[in-house]
């Protein structure tokens, strides 16, 4: 089982208090959704749906994502069950993770992904497509972005710099 090696494969610093954007990973065997924050992490944004060509491709595509969007920190999502248990697809992702932070030299954090499906389908309900890119996939990594900003910011609100 690898999610007892992966803090120490992974070493990272506090989420949020380096400054640049986030990139939010909705892995799948045929396409990768992606979303990204801005720059102070205070705002998500579906980017696109990437189909999957081949490893070697699909790295080279999230290289190029990160260098033009000058991207920190990976959020991958791990899926499990509803109820919390490992899923089929778990070791599949944490193993993705590792290689992620070797082939791209960046930091990447796993974000429980319950729900973000679930939740991004309802956001699209009695909204109709104006092309045949259906950015649910895209939505689902906002709203797993979205989550784990949420979940690591700083309790309370943020002080302001005092003016002299």
């Amino acid at each position: 089982m690898l999610s007892a090696a992966l803090p120490e494969a992974l070493p990272m610093t506090h989420p949020l208090k380096m400054p640049g954007r986030f990139l939010a990973i909705d892995y799948g065997h045929k396409r990768f959704g992606l979303a990204v924050s801005d720059e102070l992490q205070l705002t998500v944004q579906p980017h696109q749906v990437y189909y999957r060509v081949n490893r070697s491709e699909d790295f080279r595509y999230l290289r190029q994502t990160v260098r033009k969007l000058d991207v920190r920190r990976i959020v991958l999502g791990r899926p499990v069950h509803i109820d919390g248990q490992r899923s089929e697809m778990t070791d599949e992702v944490e193993n993705y993770a590792v290689r992620l932070r070797k082939e791209l030299g960046i930091e990447v954090a796993l974000q429980d992904e319950r729900l973000t499906t679930w939740e991004a389908r309802r956001m699209q309900i009695g909204k109709k497509s104006v092309s045949e890119f259906d950015p649910v996939d895209a939505i689902a990594a906002a709203v797993l972005l979205r989550d784990y900003l949420e979940h690591h910011r700083p309790s309370g609100p943020t002080p302001l710099p005092e003016i002299e």
